[in-house]
């Protein structure tokens, strides 16, 4: 008897794709690195942190996967472009990116926020965003086509509890998102956005022990009454990454437990 089910192998939605995720080191992008692997991508994971890089690539790779990694700052340009020569290096090409790197703050209001968080808000994630698109772009033209998933926040969309900084930061990456899916939907480059909500990162982490009431400020806000696992935001970066949301370009979409629907 034939049996006609598909192998597992042959339903992977990333089968022979190349992905580079920014902030790969923790949070949303490891969790993307590990399920991106799992589903037949070549992953290239850069962070600044080099000993988590490291030991996320061998974990995929001991795994049956396949993983580059290569540290960098995404608010460096140079540094940011040795990792797409990295990419196609090793791999040949890049079909994919996740930009997911970020930096936020909260608890502090407008003027009592140092330049140096305000910089370094805007650094990691316009400069960061805008320095991936800028070499990203260019080897996907070369080989007709590919996918870009900038992640950005409901913050992007409306005050919240994030500091300032973060809102306009977060706001721009929607901006850069749709001026770019403009630039190059003709020439089959889709770029699309993730508009995040509360989840349980290091930089989460990092706020609710700093302003503890936040927690329950963030909870209450979505309409599932919790935070978002890394994992889940990582399925819906997945998605769009794929070939599954081939008609989708320029778009936000929330992933936030119905934060910006209440």
């Amino acid at each position: 008897m034939t049996n006609s089910q598909p192998s597992c192998a042959a339903s992977r939605v990333l089968d022979g794709k190349v992905v580079m995720i920014t902030g790969a080191s923790s949070g949303i992008g490891a969790a993307a690195a590990r399920l991106f692997a799992r589903e037949g991508a070549a992953v290239v994971l850069t962070a600044r942190r080099t000993e988590r890089l490291a030991a996320l690539a061998d974990e995929i790779g001991a795994a049956g996967g396949r993983a580059l990694a290569v540290p960098a700052d995404v608010a460096s340009a140079d540094e940011v472009e040795q990792v797409v020569r990295s990419a196609v290096t090793a791999f040949g090409r890049l079909d994919c990116a996740f930009n997911n790197a970020g930096f936020g703050t909260a608890g502090t209001e407008l003027h009592e926020t140092g330049q140096d968080v305000y910089e370094r808000t805007m650094d990691v994630n316009v400069r960061g965003v805008w320095n991936c698109l800028r070499f990203q772009i260019p080897e996907m033209l070369g080989s007709g086509g590919g996918t870009i998933v900038n992640t950005s926040s409901v913050a992007g969309q409306r005050a919240t509890g994030a500091s300032a900084a973060y809102v306009a930061a977060k706001h721009a990456v929607l901006g850069l998102t749709r001026a770019a899916a403009a630039e190059y939907a003709e020439r089959g480059i889709r770029v699309n956005a993730l508009v995040v909500g509360s989840t349980r990162t290091e930089m989460m982490d990092r706020a609710v022990r700093t302003t503890p009431e936040l927690r329950e400020r963030f909870e209450g806000e979505t309409l599932q009454k919790r935070m978002a696992g890394p994992a889940e935001v990582a399925e819906a970066a997945l998605w769009l990454c794929s070939d599954r949301s081939s008609f989708v370009t320029g778009a936000a979409m929330p992933v936030d437990g119905g934060t910006t629907a209440a």
